[in-house]
């Protein structure tokens, strides 16, 4: 398989609302983590870094503009790669281990990492057998409710386990912006990893319900507004016999 430079691995779109959408396009998309920046007055914020095969500070100038806190929606191999590039990294409480003291196993790089996840592989030396995120320990732990501040943007984290023990979303009130991570996104959800929780999974899907979303950013394939993430909701409940 062929291996795609540093210089063209990254992808890089405008979304609005100073939001800016990075990805991976040579991974599978099922694999391919979305990068999301966000542009504050005070601080910017970075919501995933994705599997870090290729450094995002090296290749993505926007992100060394200015003062940076890198916010993990959860400790997935492939939301933590690029972590420990960064000198402000905030991490859910109870997935600060994993972020810290990664491995092929806390991570889930067993069994989903294979060359058969790429398109077209990073450039070398990595390998798929060997690959795992670098140590990036959390500066700050965050606990529901807390609030990520910008200086004139402010996103309110909102613990939802069920992926995963420790995953958040952050919501801006003022503009309806939800960046949802993995528990919720406009594709197959992965209901039944190490660490996920069927119960826990209905709260946080209930919870994220009620909340008055414009536009949902979440951790896998595009955005959509928020007419279509709440029937991704409701959708996914009915299936399950369960009301909204």
């Amino acid at each position: 398989m062929r291996r795609i430079p540093a210089a063209d691995w990254f992808r890089v779109r405008r979304v609005g609302d100073d939001v800016t959408w990075i990805d991976e396009p040579w991974i599978r998309e099922f694999y391919r983590c979305n990068i999301w920046h966000v542009r504050g007055r005070d601080r910017d914020l970075l919501i995933d870094s994705g599997w870090g095969v290729v450094s995002l500070r090296e290749q993505i100038p926007l992100l060394t503009e200015k003062p940076l806190v890198a916010v993990a929606s959860h400790t997935h191999f492939d939301h933590i790669g690029g972590h420990h590039e960064f000198a402000e990294r905030w991490v859910h409480a109870a997935e600060a281990l994993p972020l810290a003291r990664p491995d092929r196993v806390n991570t889930l790089v067993e069994p989903y990492v294979t060359d058969e996840v790429f398109e077209a592989l990073p450039p070398e030396p990595y390998r798929s057998a060997t690959y795992c995120p670098k140590a990036a320990p959390a500066t700050r732990l965050l606990e529901d409710g807390d609030v990520v501040d910008l200086g004139d943007r402010m996103f309110e984290v909102i613990h939802t386990p069920g992926h995963s023990p420790g995953g958040i979303a952050l919501f801006e009130r003022k503009t309806g912006i939800l960046f949802s991570g993995d528990i919720v996104y406009d594709g197959a959800l992965v209901e039944d990893c190490p660490g996920s929780d069927a119960e826990a999974y209905v709260a946080s899907m209930r919870r994220l319900l009620t909340l008055p979303v414009r536009v949902m950013h979440g951790g896998h394939f595009p955005s959509c507004p928020g007419e279509r993430f709440r029937a991704l909701i409701r959708s996914w409940l009915e299936a399950k016999g369960l009301e909204a």
